[in-house]
Formats: C-alpha cells, sequence, structure tokens
C-alpha cells in the first residue's frame, strides 16, 4: 500500500498543477486559439476598430493634416518667396553688369578720346616748335647769307685793290719802281675786260 499511496500522491500533485494552471492561465475558451481570431470577440473587436479609426480619423482630419497642410503652405510660400528674391537678385546682378559694361565702355571711350587729343596736342606743340625751329633756322640762315653775301660783296670790291697791290708789288719786284696808278689802271682794265 505504501506503493500506491506514494503513485496516489503524484497523482494529486500533477491534477492539482493542472487544477491550478488553468486557475492562472485563463479560460482560453477551451478550444486554445489565438484570442484576436477567437470568434467569440469578433464583436468587440470590430467596435473597438470603428471607435480607434473614427478618434484617429478625427485626430488626423482635426489636428494633424490642417498643421501638416499650414506647414506645407508656409514652406511653399518661403519657396516661391525665396524664388521671387533669387529672380530679382538675379535681374539687379544683371543691371549691374550691364551698368558695369556701360561704364567700362564709356571709361575705355574717354580714356580713347584722351590719348586722341593728348597725341593731337603733342603733335600741335611739336609742330609749333619745330616752325619755331625752322623759322629761326631760316633767319639765322637768311642772316648767315646775308653776311656772306656782305663778306662776299666786301671781298670782291677789295679784289681789283688787292690785285693792283699784288701786280704792283710782282712788277716793283721785276722791274724796279713803278707808278702804283699805272698799275691800278692796268688791273682795272683787264679786269673790266
Amino acid at each position: 500500500m505504501a506503493g500506491t499511496t506514494t503513485t496516489s500522491q503524484d497523482t494529486d500533485a500533477a491534477t492539482d498543477t493542472h487544477a491550478s494552471t488553468e486557475a492562472h492561465g485563463g479560460d482560453h475558451g477551451g478550444t486554445g486559439v489565438f484570442p484576436p481570431f477567437d470568434p467569440a470577440t469578433f464583436g468587440s473587436q470590430l467596435l473597438w476598430l470603428a471607435l480607434s479609426f473614427a478618434a484617429l480619423y478625427l485626430l488626423m482630419s482635426k489636428i494633424a493634416l490642417p498643421r501638416i497642410g499650414e506647414i506645407l503652405e508656409v514652406r511653399r510660400d518661403r519657396i516661391e518667396g525665396d524664388l521671387a528674391e533669387a529672380e530679382r537678385l538675379r535681374q539687379k546682378t544683371d543691371q549691374a553688369i550691364e551698368a558695369y559694361e556701360a561704364d567700362l565702355a564709356l571709361a575705355k571711350k574717354k580714356a580713347h578720346t584722351i590719348a586722341e587729343e593728348t597725341r593731337e596736342s603733342i603733335r600741335k606743340d611739336l609742330d609749333a616748335k619745330r616752325n619755331d625751329v625752322e623759322t629761326d633756322l631760316a633767319k639765322k640762315m637768311a642772316t648767315a647769307e646775308s653776311r656772306i653775301q656782305t663778306t662776299k660783296t666786301e671781298a670782291l670790291g677789295h679784289v681789283d685793290e688787292i690785285a693792283s697791290d699784288t701786280a704792283h708789288a710782282l712788277v716793283t719786284n721785276i722791274l724796279g719802281r713803278t707808278a702804283q696808278k699805272a698799275t691800278k689802271d692796268a688791273v682795272a682794265k683787264v679786269v673790266k675786260g
């Protein structure tokens, strides 16, 4: 009996364990089905699905989506404003470039005009100085020619006298004494032809 008692106690212990597991583990409807797929809870699950969907829909449509729409609108407006500002700045830059190119062309034209005026002024100055030098040289040449002519005329005026003095000296050396008047007359006669 002792052997049977022990066996009976083991069986009672196993039964107690099974009973306590059922009490603590809950009743699964006795079918062992996963609770969301249990047909007994479909009604409450559908009700909570509808309530959750309605709450989420109201939350999204009244709060989240308008807020997101506002954010997107603000971003779109900011982007459009930035694009408009970029276009305005591009046009302003284009105008600045055109003004710069116009100023540069004007400066080049002024520089060319100034260079031409300076070149013309230098040319006129050189022409005036050349004319002054040529006039001065012409006066000096005229004065020199006049002096040369005067010296030539003087020299030619004294040629007769020099020739007669030379002839007189030669005749005196060769012949002895001669009259100076006769020598002068002879020289004048030869010169005239």
